[in-house]
């Protein structure tokens, strides 16, 4: 289990948290916010692991006392009940919230329902009801509210009392990538802590740790922004080796473009799909519908064939920034080359691309899809879908 001072990358975010320990006013609800995979929900179980420990320890061993110690001096025991319970997955003082609890609410109806946001439901059930419940291992109660930006407004406004004042020893953490998304007043009663993302090397560093290739890392690093949980996802996808041929294909397209790409490219996002359905039955026991997998394997496609465009969009501009498929300069360069004289044709591409995506959830038939997206790319034509 990862302590506080394991933490890397975040020094702005563990740093806060130090000031609020050191001046002894943690506050009783936070909001973590930033891009998903930079270490907020490792932050967060840590954070709680701490709080719920009976023995917290200073990093030289020594028994913490007193509100003298920060974070980085910490560190939970690791012995007593509540770690091994902790550890366990099975403290009863500690409750994740996800908008997937509803399917074992009391109430069919809410089980049966799908579940497109964190609706007031969940939250009455598994965070307002057992918060007015005293804690079972009486060093306090710890929730943490994952895609908090996913709560409905009647959610939020269900738990502004609670964020305000709720219990002594209960500690409520939200997770979001999205403050603004949220209701004013929900934000207004968390101490906000921000999670930026992780450094370039220190990500790329990781990566390779995870056996994934010294150039397939550093693409990732960069093209998530950051983000090592997306980073790695994207690599147990294939992704990569996807996104080399699309570049290939795209580098290699003669002027009036390539009629076998379309097809190509729905194969593609097709075997993406039901190695994504696969991959959720093995790795989580869910059953995630080959529709919803393929929508988002297309996404995915899209949105790396835009990236591809604005790296050539950044070489005809000759703006100073670096190429995102730098791993792949000679593809790029001539992309990048063919808009040379138009390059008005590569913002076009991407308005395209980008509404070509926005489609994709409004059940447009998928060949149809994907012969405009191929016409986009050759031609730079806006055409209707």
């Amino acid at each position: 289990m990862v302590e506080l001072q394991d933490i890397v990358g975040q020094p702005g975010a563990i740093g806060q948290l130090r000031d609020y320990f050191a001046a002894d006013r943690l506050p009783h609800a936070m909001l973590f916010a930033g891009p998903d995979g930079v270490g907020r929900r490792t932050t967060a179980v840590a954070l709680a692991k701490l709080l719920l420990c009976e023995n917290p320890q200073l990093g030289d061993g020594g028994l913490f006392v007193g509100g003298d110690a920060t974070p980085a001096e910490k560190r939970t025991c690791g012995q007593c009940e509540s770690c091994r319970m902790f550890d366990a997955e099975s403290h009863p003082d500690y409750q994740p919230i996800y908008k997937e609890l509803a399917r074992f609410h009391d109430d069919a109806a809410v089980r049966n329902r799908v579940m497109q946001n964190l609706s007031i439901d969940v939250i009455r059930q598994f965070l307002l009801a057992p918060v007015a419940r005293s804690p079972v291992q009486g060093r306090g109660k710890v929730f943490i509210v994952h895609e908090a930006e996913l709560l409905s407004n009647p959610a939020q406004n269900a738990m502004l009392k609670t964020l305000e004042e709720p219990p002594l020893g209960v500690t409520i953490i939200l997770l979001c990538e999205r403050p603004d998304l949220m209701l004013p007043t929900t934000r207004s009663r968390c101490g906000l802590v921000r999670f930026g993302p992780l450094p370039h090397d220190f990500l790329t560093e990781k990566l390779q740790a995870a056996k994934i290739d010294a150039a397939e890392a550093a693409f990732w690093a960069g093209y998530t922004e950051g983000s090592l949980g997306q980073s790695i996802q994207l690599a147990k996808t294939g992704m990569y080796a996807v996104k080399c041929q699309m570049l290939c294909d795209l580098a290699a397209m003669p002027a009036g473009g390539n009629p076998k790409l379309a097809e190509q490219w729905a194969k593609t996002a097709d075997t993406l799909a039901a190695d994504a359905v696969k991959r959720a039955k093995k790795e989580d026991d869910a059953n995630l519908s080959k529709t919803l997998a393929g929508r988002r394997a297309t996404a995915s496609m899209l949105q790396l064939l835009a990236s591809v465009y604005r790296d050539a969009m950044t070489l005809v501009a000759e703006v100073d920034r670096p190429c995102l498929h730098a791993d792949q300069p000679g593809e790029i360069s001539a992309i990048a080359q063919r808009f040379a004289a138009t390059p008005t044709d590569l913002a076009e591409i991407l308005e395209q691309l980008s509404r070509y995506e926005r489609l994709l959830w409004r059940n447009v038939q998928n060949k149809l899809l994907w012969d405009n997206v191929a016409i986009t790319c050759a031609t730079a034509a806006p055409l209707t879908v």
